[in-house]
């Protein structure tokens, strides 16, 4: 069964973009961002907010660019035809190889996990993220954890009033300091629902 996993960068102090809205201190160097490769190739669906969608929209056509190195043509020819589920009451249409949900977020995760194939089902956003994790639907958490101090922002965890035990299943640290932490929800021995 497939694993709905959380994966964002995140600076010390626990926040994916800083109080001005930012997160220009996430640029990866070239040994974190071939990690990043990795990680992309693991994944079956992506799971967006809005917010992270519109970041997002730029590989849909960065492969155009003559410019760019090896490194990035890779990422981008993963990215775009990955299936991306797209959460937003404002939007009426999305571009690519995503779509709109048609449903809520649990809804759409038992559909993903329904479906055959292979690769996790990852949630990118930190108010999606929330939503899922109220809900007992995250099964990993993958914390990129970048060595600065932002001060405020939207932080990587969401706040609710619950107890969840995690067990540390991998730890990278990289010549940059940036430090990846890979924990999975304990559940009594059970594994991903």
């Amino acid at each position: 069964m497939r694993s709905v996993t959380y994966s964002m960068s995140v600076s010390l102090d626990g926040y994916i973009v800083g109080p001005d809205g930012s997160f220009d201190w996430t640029t990866p160097d070239e040994e974190v961002f071939r990690f990043w490769i990795d990680e992309i190739r693991e994944v079956g669906v992506h799971l967006l907010g809005r917010r992270l969608y519109e970041t997002m929209l730029y590989w849909e056509t960065a492969d155009q660019d003559p410019s760019l190195d090896d490194a990035i043509r890779e990422w981008t020819a993963l990215w775009k035809p990955l299936p991306k589920v797209v959460f937003s009451t404002t939007l009426s249409a999305v571009r690519g190889n995503a779509h709109l949900a048609s449903g809520g977020l649990a809804k759409e995760i038992e559909r993903w996990r329904a479906e055959p194939g292979e690769g996790d089902i990852a949630i990118g956003g930190a108010t999606l993220a929330a939503e899922a994790a109220a809900s007992g639907l995250i099964d990993e958490y993958r914390v990129v954890i970048y060595p600065v101090l932002v001060g405020g922002g939207i932080p990587y965890f969401p706040r609710h009033e619950r107890r969840e035990d995690l067990e540390l299943v991998e730890t990278r640290t990289f010549g940059s300091g940036v430090v990846h932490l890979r924990y999975r929800v304990a559940r009594q021995g059970l594994g991903p629902r």
